[in-house]
């Protein structure tokens, strides 16, 4: 279990502990995003987690329960919203997050463990707490493909985010840093895009996390 021992140093989670990796909106402290995960991995260096197939997740919608992305782009951030429970379609996800960085660096594979993409998400450092870690997206992101390629995400989202008043000049030029940081990294093909995770295999019994009836509670401190 994460903690402090009293001196400030971090106590990590353990491979297959169950966890919730959080999104807040833009701007607020209310949690909009929350996905139970498995931890593969939890060291200074790297926090390491696997959300199965069938995970059930909070994710947003627009008030009348309709999908984010059927709104069309010029309303999509100031249309009312709420948040709904539901099932995580298609395989898993394998996501990876060093503390200090900007983003997060997910793996996707199709049916049959076919390695697809890795996906940067940019994003706020994570910040820790005794359930899980939470953190802020920033709309832009990046694909990135076994033969080295990549291409920018969302970049339209990423502009009407600025337009919608959700992202001001000084935040908007942190997040391109971000991404040129990123796509940097990617092209020197840097970790993790070189340390062989798209062969990793989550454990057979390990059990699919469970989201709990208070996702959206005040993170306790850690060491509580």
């Amino acid at each position: 279990m994460t903690g402090s021992d009293g001196s400030g140093h971090i106590q990590h989670w353990a491979p297959g502990e169950h966890i919730l990796w959080r999104y807040r909106g833009v701007g607020t402290d209310a949690v909009h995003i929350c996905r139970p995960v498995t931890v593969v991995r939890d060291t200074p260096e790297l926090l390491a987690v696997w959300m199965a197939p069938g995970t059930e997740c909070v994710r947003p919608v627009l008030a009348d329960g309709t999908s984010v992305h059927d709104e069309p782009l010029a309303t999509r951030y100031t249309a009312p919203r709420t948040t709904e429970r539901a099932r995580w379609a298609g395989s898993g996800v394998l996501k990876l997050a060093r503390p200090a960085d900007p983003w997060s660096v997910w793996l996707f594979w199709e049916r049959g463990w076919r390695f697809r993409s890795w996906y940067v998400n940019l994003e706020e450092p994570r910040r820790r707490w005794s359930g899980g870690v939470d953190s802020e997206d920033h709309f832009l992101d990046i694909s990135v493909y076994p033969d080295h390629s990549w291409l920018w995400r969302d970049e339209d989202e990423f502009a009407q985010a600025q337009r919608a008043g959700l992202m001001d000049p000084a935040l908007a030029a942190r997040v391109r840093a971000a991404g040129a940081a990123a796509v940097a990294l990617v092209e020197e093909w840097g970790q993790p895009f070189r340390d062989g995770w798209e062969e990793w295999r989550p454990e057979p019994d390990w059990s699919v996390p469970v989201l709990p009836a208070d996702w959206d509670r005040t993170p306790a401190p850690l060491g509580s």
